[in-house]
């Protein structure tokens, strides 16, 4: 006689939070201004300006930009200011660094905003692997807001988690 097979996982109580749920849609653009300075490397104020008011800032309709300079040049904070007060009306989001800085930003205003009394008392995965990139920032900071609601926090899937916390 055969069996019936049973999901204890799906009978449990055990939440599972995915990251990758809340990944914002919106074109991701790493801009970099070293072409706009001298040899790439110095910053002349009329001609940076004159790049800066001539340049098309409507391509960048809602996407999520990270302004930068690949060369080694000190670019003055007005410079990265004046980009971003073109780009606000296009832009959802623009800041300065790397493109994996702007992905930790972006996550920590959604974690920030994440209603999590769903998981109160309750053991909680918050799932590993995606295929979008959640930066390990955000897992540190969603196992943090965790911490005080949760009975138990894990990482991984279900099948395979890694134990991080437990309410004694």
């Amino acid at each position: 006689m055969a069996q019936e097979i049973i999901n204890r996982v799906a009978n449990s109580k055990l939440k599972v939070i995915d990251l990758e749920d809340y990944y914002p849609e919106g074109k991701r653009v790493l801009f970099d201004i070293k072409d706009w300075l001298l040899e790439g490397l110095v910053l002349r104020e009329k001609d940076f300006r004159q790049h800066v008011s001539e340049h098309d800032w409507s391509q960048y309709k809602d996407c999520y930009v990270a302004l930068h300079c690949s060369t080694d040049a000190i670019v003055p904070d007005w410079a990265y200011m004046l980009i971003s007060l073109q780009l606000q009306e296009f832009s959802k989001l623009t800041v300065i660094g790397p493109l994996d800085q702007l992905e930790s930003i972006i996550y920590t205003s959604i974690i920030s905003d994440l209603d999590l009394t769903v998981y109160k008392d309750m053991p909680v995965i918050i799932k590993g692997c995606s295929h979008k990139p959640v930066p390990a920032n955000a897992l540190i900071l969603l196992s943090q807001k965790l911490k005080p609601i949760a009975k138990s926090i894990m990482f991984g899937e279900a099948c395979s988690s890694v134990p991080l916390y437990k309410r004694k």
